[in-house]
């Protein structure tokens, strides 16, 4: 008896049949994609983020930040080593001019005082007694002008008589020349004493102003050395605010040695910390902003301090215009600082795309919104939202800014919805 032998529906030379034209259809596909000269990835259109370029103001500025500090600093140094023997006042308190702060005890110090004293009132007791015996002197000097003159008026009496009496020839010539020869003697005897006398006047006077000098010049070491003394009562130089007191009761502290500072409170400045990237750009009249509770501020730079640490440097800002109220030292503030004038430009938002491409390329949108491909552009300033367009690029069309990283050489994005 027969047997029907039922047909295969895939037999060799279909599957063959088959294959030939799948490969054939690949083949076509490989070589249209490697002909169009794109290469296609397709994104998940809410995984990108989309910006369009836009016309607008434009300031480069960078953001930075600064620290609250009083307008002037006073610092507060031992000016004589001691010990540390009574505290008036405490960390913070708010000093007046002249009030103390701080007492040290220095032995040393008070017993050198003290023979600086001695010195003085030794040196201005022998200078009492050298002015008493000058006087005594001059006396002395004067009774004797006095005697000499008195003398010779007897003398030149005499003289004038004798001689008369000479030419008379009353009496001889020895009496006539005993009188001549004294009142001659008593002439020049006048004069060296008045001589003596000038000398004398003119040595007192030099003795008494060394002796002066040197008094001064005793009284002012004096005069020094209780200033030494008193300095070893710390009191404030200025108005302000005590802070940073490191002193405590007997504790020794060495000339020089900080023991605090004072605060000015008249005013605030802010000291900023800013990379040395930009230490050519940065002088003094730049100015920066921030807003403190909801309201705005400026601030302008007053002194740039060129020295580099750590690969930063610093400048101090001041207000400019309206002090916030309720500021604090120490409070840190985030400044937005202007380096350049505020320009019409047009701009495309920052993203993450610039690390991939330094701002050379992006992906605009197309009109439809459905793809993105690749154009050169250039990019010039920047600041913390935006970067400058100057070429490749016009206002409304759109960009995607977010990062690149995933997208290796695609010239096309497929955005996915």
């Amino acid at each position: 008896m027969d047997r029907v032998i039922a047909k295969k529906r895939w037999n060799r030379k279909r599957i063959l049949t088959i294959a030939g034209i799948a490969g054939v259809a690949g083949l076509a596909i490989a070589s249209y994609v490697l002909t169009s000269g794109k290469s296609r990835l397709n994104v998940d259109a809410e995984r990108v983020t989309v910006s369009e370029v836009k016309n607008g103001s434009f300031q480069e500025f960078i953001p930075v930040n600064g620290v609250v500090l009083p307008i002037t600093t006073i610092y507060l140094d031992a000016s004589e080593g001691g010990r540390v023997e009574e505290k008036f006042v405490e960390d913070g308190a708010i000093m007046k001019k002249g009030e103390a702060i701080l007492r040290l005890s220095n032995t040393d110090l008070e017993l050198s005082l003290v023979n600086q004293e001695t010195s003085v009132y030794n040196l201005l007791t022998q200078m009492q007694i050298s002015q008493n015996a000058a006087q005594q002197n001059t006396v002395t000097r004067l009774n004797q002008l006095t005697d000499a003159s008195s003398q010779l008026k007897e003398a030149e009496r005499v003289y004038k008589l004798n001689k008369g009496l000479y030419e008379q020839k009353a009496i001889g010539a020895q009496e006539f020349k005993q009188s001549e020869n004294n009142y001659y003697y008593l002439l020049e005897k006048k004069k060296l004493s008045e001589r003596i006398m000038g000398q004398d006047s003119v040595s007192n006077t030099q003795q008494l102003s060394q002796a002066k000098q040197s008094y001064l010049g005793s009284q002012n070491a004096l005069n020094v050395m209780r200033k030494k003394v008193g300095d070893l009562i710390v009191r404030a130089p200025v108005d302000g605010q005590l802070t940073s007191l490191d002193a405590e009761i007997g504790q020794s502290k060495n000339k020089g040695e900080r023991l605090g500072q004072l605060d000015v409170l008249s005013g605030f400045k802010v000291r900023v910390d800013i990379d040395e990237h930009y230490i050519s750009r940065i002088y003094t009249g730049l100015v920066g902003g921030f807003t403190f509770a909801n309201k705005d501020y400026k601030l302008k730079i007053k002194k740039v301090y060129t020295q580099v640490t750590n690969g930063r440097f610093q400048v101090d800002m001041e207000f400019e215009g309206e002090v916030p109220q309720g500021i604090r030292r120490g409070q840190t503030l985030q400044i937005r600082l202007a380096l350049s004038d505020e320009t019409q430009a047009l701009l495309l938002a920052k993203g993450g795309f610039y690390q991939q491409t330094g701002g050379n390329w992006v992906f605009k949108v197309s009109e439809s919104g459905n793809t993105a491909y690749k154009v050169d552009v250039q990019l010039g300033r920047q600041n913390p939202d935006y970067y400058e367009v100057l070429q490749g690029l016009k206002p409304g069309d759109k960009v995607v800014t977010s990062s690149y990283e995933n997208y290796g050489n695609m010239q096309e994005l497929v955005l996915k919805k």
